[in-house]
């Protein structure tokens, strides 16, 4: 009876050793949410980097680790210009209809929380990761198919075009990313990954003070991504 709550304790929280260090890459889906708004299509861009994980214990069935990743990421906006019929908007010099689109490059470093559910060393578990992100800005480019001076702003039925010539303010990001994936492992070859991510933005890129233009410029990104791990530690 005197050991009986350590066999408890034991059954209800199993200690874990194990560091487990990849890589990842996939595909970006982003948009972001300007007041006043700007209408856009979700712009793609490719995401990868490095992926270091510790499990630290197994309670009950629960499977906990802590995970933090190094990415480089393409992010940015893809506008949608059209007129109030639903109709590409026509520029009066090329003849053709306008096209805009940014990307904005940043490194990003989540911090989270990994939960798993299934079989720990080798086959099938299931898993969320929750936490915080931060970002980097590393460069933006810009793809256009028309002059500023003579963009058709006059048939477009969201005339808000001052982001097309403002470079990012802001050069720090960051907000809240959570996800959903299965793991499958198998035993002295690795760990394989696919996860579906989002990251919602608590950081703007522009100023948002009262006598600035945009109110809000945060980002919102759906990630697809595949990951590598392997066992270095356990």
């Amino acid at each position: 009876m005197l050991q009986l709550p350590y066999v408890i304790k034991a059954q209800v929280g199993e200690h874990r050793n194990t560091l487990s260090i990849g890589v990842n890459g996939g595909y970006d889906l982003t948009t972001i949410r300007f007041s006043p708004k700007v209408v856009q299509s979700m712009k793609g861009g490719f995401t990868g980097g490095l992926t270091a994980r510790y499990t630290v214990e197994k309670y009950f069935s629960t499977i906990a680790s802590v995970q933090a990743e190094v990415n480089f990421a393409q992010l940015g906006w893809k506008e949608d210009i059209q007129t109030i019929n639903n109709t590409p908007v026509i520029n009066s010099v090329t003849g053709v209809a306008e096209k805009y689109e940014r990307t904005i490059n940043y490194v990003q470093i989540p911090f989270m929380t990994h939960l798993a559910w299934g079989k720990e060393d080798k086959g099938l578990n299931f898993f969320v990761n929750a936490g915080p992100q931060f970002g980097f800005y590393f460069g933006e480019s810009t793809s256009t198919n028309f002059d500023f001076a003579t963009r058709n702003t006059a048939d477009r039925a969201n005339n808000v075009a001052e982001q097309e010539t403002m470079s990012v303010q802001k050069k720090f990001d960051y907000g809240i990313t959570a996800g959903l994936g299965m793991e499958y492992a198998m035993p002295r070859v690795g760990r394989f990954l696919m996860e579906a991510r989002y990251y919602y933005g608590l950081g703007n890129i522009y100023r948002d003070s009262k006598k600035d233009y945009f109110g809000s410029s945060n980002f919102s990104t759906i990630t697809v991504k595949m990951a590598y791990l392997f066992d270095i530690m356990h």
